[in-house]
Order: structure tokens, then C-alpha cells, then sequence
């Protein structure tokens, strides 16, 4: 990943990136803040957040926490205003945190994903609430400061499992799994990102939908063949893209994802 480019276009950047006190959102902020980007870690559970950013400070690294419940619009405006009170402008904004309520054990004790016809309308709206509606109320909150920017990049964590076209293709490799609100969450998100991006097609924000593949994490018990380390990578690419980079798109580490 070169980010000497981004660097060029604005010398000491700032980042927030939401969910940030574990697994990729962990990874994407002491990534960024080891390329010199100052980043402000999120998080709904102030000492968890505090927690992940100072064990980032004793490794020499500038990050600071802010707690932030996307669920919560007054918890976003006030981690807004305290991002505009210290560091007055926003360069980078990664919407990474996520939830998944729809698992269940069977009757071997093992985890399964619950179908859709089964799920209660209370888990799609928990849902809905996390993955979708604070991507939303996150971006329009920090959207004046990203305007603020000479560079402004808005990254959504979306999936492979957001893409209508690889889950209508019983060739490919994840099609089994049929998790109605995470995967209709992440095709939401993928929604949300063009309607940003075409806003804000002749300003300087690039606003993308990332990949990050399946990764082990909390998300999914642990269960995924890929690091968070590994899945940031894509985060990363598009929250320090060149002034020639693109927008309105959805993009695994590979190149385009399909919608």
C-alpha cells in the first residue's frame, strides 16, 4: 500500500474510524496511524475504546479515543464536536463497526445461522440500526469537517455478502450462507455509499464501499480464514487513495466487487 501519494495531498491528516477497539477496526486504526495519520479510535464502551488506544500510545503511535454509539445520534454529535474542538478538521472517516444477531446453536450445539422466515423483525431492526441507519447518522454528523478537507475520504465496511450479484450465483463460494438482516444490511450500505458519493462527486471526497473478505473475528466467532490485519487492507487503500483515485465504488482487495 503506498500512501506517499495521500500524504503529499495533505501532510498530517486525521482519521476517526468507528468499532475501533477490535478485530479490523482495531487493525485499520494502528495502520493508519503507523503510516503518520493522527486517528481517532470509536467506540460505544468508553473503556474498551480507551483501553485499545493507549495499548496503540506505548507503541509510539498518535491516536486518541472518543466514545461513540452509532446508534446513538447524541453520542455522535458530541464525538463530532469534540473531533472539531481538537483537531478541527476530518480527513479520513472509516464506518467499520457491525453487528451480527441472526446465529442460533442447533440441536448439536453448534452455531447456525438462523432463516430468514425464522428471524424476529426485532433482530433485523437492531440490525438496521448499527450496520445501516449509524453508518448514516455517523457520515452526515462528520460530514462538515470532511468538508473541511483538501482530501476527504469516506470508507464503508461493507462484504462480499452486500453484493446481490455473488449471493444470487450458486457458484460462488459464500452463497450458502442466507443471514437476511447482515446481508441486506451490507447491501444497504452499499446504497448509502453512492447516494454520498454522487452528492459529493465535485467536491474532493471519494466515497467507497470496501471488501474486507471473511475474517476472523468477533463478528463471526473467530470463524473466518482471514486475519484483520489482512481485511483492513482494503480500508486502507481506499481511506488513502491519490487525488486520481475512485469513487463510487465497491472494492475488494483484488479490484471491483460487483454489485
Amino acid at each position: 500500500m503506498d500512501i506517499s501519494s495521500y500524504r503529499q495531498l495533505i501532510p498530517s491528516p486525521v482519521a476517526l474510524v468507528t468499532g475501533a477497539n477490535k478485530g479490523i477496526g482495531f487493525e485499520i486504526s494502528r495502520i493508519l496511524a503507523e503510516a503518520g495519520i493522527f486517528v481517532w479510535m470509536a467506540g460505544r464502551d468508553s473503556g474498551r475504546i480507551a483501553a485499545a488506544a493507549a495499548s496503540l500510545k506505548k507503541a509510539g503511535l498518535s491516536v486518541d479515543s472518543v466514545p461513540l454509539d452509532v446508534t446513538d445520534p447524541q453520542s455522535v454529535e458530541a464525538a463530532a464536536l469534540h473531533v472539531e474542538n481538537v483537531s478541527g478538521a476530518l480527513d479520513i472517516l472509516v464506518n467499520n463497526a457491525g453487528i451480527v444477531n441472526e446465529r442460533r446453536l442447533n440441536k448439536a450445539g453448534e452455531p447456525e445461522v438462523i432463516p430468514p422466515s425464522q428471524i424476529e423483525l426485532v433482530m433485523l431492526r437492531q440490525t438496521y440500526e448499527t450496520n445501516v441507519f449509524g453508518v448514516f447518522t455517523v457520515t452526515k454528523a462528520f460530514l462538515p469537517l470532511l468538508c473541511k478537507s483538501q482530501a476527504g475520504r469516506i470508507v464503508n465496511m461493507s462484504s462480499g455478502l452486500g453484493s446481490l450479484t455473488q449471493r444470487s450465483d450458486p457458484t460462488w463460494g459464500y452463497s450458502a450462507i442466507n443471514a437476511l438482516a447482515y446481508c441486506s444490511s451490507k447491501t444497504a450500505v452499499n446504497g448509502v455509499t453512492v447516494a454520498f458519493a454522487k452528492e459529493l462527486k465535485d467536491t474532493p471526497i471519494k466515497v467507497n464501499a470496501a471488501d474486507p473478505g471473511y475474517c476472523a473475528t468477533d463478528l463471526n466467532g473467530h470463524s473466518g480464514p482471514r486475519t484483520p490485519t489482512q481485511g483492513a487492507e482494503i480500508a486502507i487503500r481506499l481511506a488513502t487513495l491519490p487525488a486520481d483515485g475512485p469513487t463510487c465504488g465497491y472494492f475488494d482487495e483484488n479490484g471491483t466487487v460487483p454489485w
